[in-house]
């Protein structure tokens, strides 16, 4: 299990990934004043692993997400999904990745070809933005973490997109 944990009053929305018994294992660097969103995944040496941006140009919004300075997946919000949330994780090849869950809870799951291959809560922490991730064993722990992060920045600004009106 991994736990992502937002800090408080930190410029630039910067974020830890812990392990369950709090040892980092990422570092989740918010880069200020982006237009895309942008959110850059480190090692604990400080490397970047991973990063995921909002996309300037499309009709919905979208992520890209990428892995060792790869493209690994489009994450995009399905567009009329009365009383869930829903996204799909377009990952090359067959067998993408599908998050549903709960806006409201705070509570999703992710899946392949209808097998749960991941759970995300954040109901149960309420003093502070922190998410618990469970991944099954054998999926890409980057790719799955990277997506939850996405999702995060998506309810962000659809917050911001309802505060603007």
């Amino acid at each position: 299990m991994y736990l992502i944990r937002e800090r408080f009053l930190d410029l630039g929305d910067d974020f830890d990934i812990t392990d369950d018994s709090g040892t980092p294992v990422y570092h989740v660097d918010g880069k200020v004043l982006t237009l895309r969103d942008r959110l850059v995944i480190e090692d604990p040496a400080g490397r970047e692993v991973a990063s995921v941006h909002r996309q300037l140009v499309a009709l919905r919004r979208t992520y890209t997400i990428s892995v060792g300075g790869e493209k690994a997946a489009e994450m995009k919000k399905k567009l009329f999904t009365p009383f869930v949330d829903k996204y799909t994780i377009d990952i090359p090849g067959p067998h993408d990745l599908q998050m549903r869950g709960d806006l409201l809870d705070h509570e999703y799951t992710v899946e392949r070809d209808g097998h749960e291959v991941a759970s995300v809560s954040k109901k149960w922490f309420r003093v502070r933005d922190t998410y618990a991730v469970r991944i099954a064993e054998g999926e890409d722990d980057l790719l799955i973490l990277a997506a939850v992060l996405a999702l995060d920045l998506a309810q962000g600004n659809d917050k911001g997109a309802k505060d603007d009106e």
